[in-house]
């Protein structure tokens, strides 16, 4: 059976479809209809028609949206596309689709993409983690993702910084509410606004890593978010103990922090050798989708 999966972002929607080998045989994207829920719905229903008439046959839906359905109100929540949230998504979908659907978080399809057929391809145990406008995660154990009773496993941008140094309390404040989440400081805006705490620069993510090699000021910021990665990561890996760890987003193309990052962790972990791998995407920005469509198990 083929499989279509589709990533519901802020200013795109994109809809891919999967053989049997998950190989992408078709891919479509339309700007998302902006703050319009209906509109939204439609939109989605519309991409699904157009490409099963393309490939002449029905598949399995699976989509991967900001934020989660809330296990307690069975509305999303959480999602920066606002018009979502307190919306029964699944349920609107299915009814206009006549025929149920599979769903989640797009952090959660990342690590189920590159789990099944990606970077962490073979591995057991697998945290995927999102570093972009934000900082989010998700958890494969066996293939399969882990979800919760609370549908939030693998939010670890709303823990507090591990083993804090005294210049990063109490922290920047969060949207949450809180001070001092890893999300503060590990996002890209949290890693632009750290450069600007230590220089005065108001400096692009992409200026400070292409420029740090020659700037010492960038350099410093670049270092001070490996040393935090590294504690951050080290944290996990004392709870979860991943085979592997995958990195997403945009601050993801840094490669340095391949290197950096396992060379520093090992202090903060609880073993006397860690044989964690910290590892790219290999499917990069197309895992929403590419997770989205595995939301449907092989058969």
């Amino acid at each position: 059976p083929w499989r279509i999966g589709i990533d519901l972002g802020g200013t795109k929607i994109e809809i891919a479809v999967l053989d049997h080998n998950g190989r992408i045989q078709l891919r479509k994207r339309v700007a998302t209809p902006q703050g319009h829920y209906e509109a939204t719905l439609q939109a989605v229903a519309d991409l699904i028609t157009a490409v099963e008439h393309e490939i002449g046959q029905k598949a399995s839906i699976g989509i991967a949206t900001p934020g989660a359905l809330s296990p307690a109100t069975a509305v999303m929540k959480n999602a920066n596309s606002t018009c979502l949230n307190g919306r029964p998504l699944d349920r609107d979908l299915e009814a206009l689709l006549a025929r149920p659907i599979r769903m989640a978080n797009d952090a959660d399809c990342f690590a189920l993409s590159e789990t099944i057929d990606g970077a962490a391809a073979g591995a057991n145990i697998v945290f995927g983690v999102i570093l972009g406008t934000g900082v989010g995660g998700g958890i494969v154990i066996n293939q399969q993702l882990i979800k919760g009773p609370n549908a939030i496993a693998g939010e670890w941008g709303h823990n507090p910084l591990p083993w804090p140094k005294d210049d990063e309390r109490p922290g920047p404040s969060c949207y949450c509410g809180r001070f001092g989440c890893i999300e503060t400081f590990l996002s890209g805006p949290g890693l632009s606004a750290d450069h600007y705490r230590h220089s005065g620069q108001q400096t692009s993510v992409e200026d400070i890593v292409t420029q740090a090699a020659t700037d010492a000021d960038k350099a410093a910021t670049l270092d001070r978010y490996s040393d935090r990665l590294a504690r951050a990561l080290a944290h996990v890996i004392n709870i979860l103990d991943p085979e592997v760890i995958v990195l997403g987003g945009g601050l993801s193309n840094v490669a340095q922090l391949y290197t950096t990052v396992p060379e520093r962790w090992g202090q903060w972990i609880f073993s006397d050798h860690v044989a964690t791998r910290l590892v790219p995407p290999h499917h990069g920005a197309s895992s929403g989708v590419r997770g989205a469509a595995w939301l449907w198990p092989p058969v």
